[in-house]
């Protein structure tokens, strides 16, 4: 039997941020990679030394332990040399706007916001490994597209993993929307379900939860590409997105989770959560120059509204400011 959740009493649900408060946060949210990288970067370019292939090598170390890739990085070295050459710089001290600049560079095509508009509803396919923090994105992304006027529901499609559905009540509860699950059978089922249940409702946005699984666990990635057949079946034009959740402290992995996924679901964009908690931010990097996803949200913290739309220039801002 499937069964519809919502509650008419919540709990209250934390006061939303004002935009210069998450610049705020995202900079403490980022203060690890920030040690790790920006600052090292800072002391390597404030040393007085001359631009020279010692200097770059020691940059190029920096990078790589940083977790932004051997293909981003030489992508940064390449692009400091040619602008270094062009504008004529001597001194260490003048690569910092640069890199900068090149960073931005390489992450701006990564900045494309979500635009929900077209479908009615709007079905969000969500994907990823467990642990990655799929409910809580869904938790937070149900709060960010409530904060748009837009009305929500939820398909508790994890019927893998013990609790999952109760967390996902609980989210349901906090946003005060409809979360539609089964006790047990078929994460397609529910979906399905859940998507003709958005229809006859007039819901906007569809959250549809999936089965924590990793990559190598072929027989349950097959499974997950069924989801998506039964998804299109409910809806021709669905889904509209294919949102992989990625743990920011994954490192490398996290790059291979990203292709793994897009190769099997030709995943629409991505969700990194746990910026907070990760010494190696420069993942974003790796991505942008390996398997240019769009970055539709980054995470950094517990809060609610601690999920926001990727932008570029506040990344790389909180990086080394």
């Amino acid at each position: 039997m499937f069964s519809f959740f919502k509650k008419s009493e919540v709990p209250a649900v934390e006061a939303e941020s004002k935009p210069e408060g998450w610049a705020a946060r995202l900079k403490q949210g980022l203060t690890r990679t920030r040690e790790q990288f920006g600052r090292k970067v800072t002391n390597l370019f404030g040393s007085g030394a001359k631009i020279d292939d010692e200097l770059y090598e020691e940059l190029e170390t920096i990078l790589l332990t940083s977790d932004v890739g051997v293909a981003a990085t030489q992508y940064l070295l390449d692009d400091l040399r040619v602008r270094v050459k062009r504008e004529g710089m001597e001194e260490a001290g003048q690569l910092k706007d640069a890199l900068q600049q090149s960073l931005r560079a390489l992450l701006q095509p990564l900045e494309a916001p979500l635009d929900i508009a077209g479908h009615r509803p709007f079905i969000i396919m969500l994907a990823g490994v467990n642990g990655a923090g799929k409910t809580t994105t869904i938790g937070k992304l149900a709060k960010y597209f409530q904060s748009q006027g837009k009305s929500v529901l939820l398909a508790a499609g994890d019927t893998f993993r013990a609790a999952a559905r109760e967390q996902l009540m609980i989210w349901g509860e906090r946003n005060n929307v409809t979360v539609i699950a089964q006790e047990s059978g078929d994460s397609a089922a529910v979906i399905f379900d859940a998507i003709q249940a958005a229809k006859a409702r007039g819901i906007d946005v569809v959250l549809a939860d999936t089965a924590g699984r990793l990559p190598t666990q072929l027989h349950l990635m097959e499974e997950i590409k069924k989801v998506k057949r039964v998804i299109a079946k409910a809806d021709p034009t669905g889904p509209h997105e294919v949102l992989l959740v990625l743990d920011s402290n994954t490192g490398q992995n996290g790059l291979a989770q990203v292709k793994a996924f897009d190769d099997a679901l030709q995943v629409s964009g991505l969700a990194l959560t746990k910026l907070d908690g990760t010494a190696k931010g420069g993942i974003i990097a790796a991505i942008a120059r390996t398997r240019p996803i769009p970055i539709r949200f980054i995470g950094v913290g517990e809060q609610l509204d601690d999920l926001r739309p990727f932008v570029a220039q506040e990344f790389v801002s909180a990086l080394f400011e």
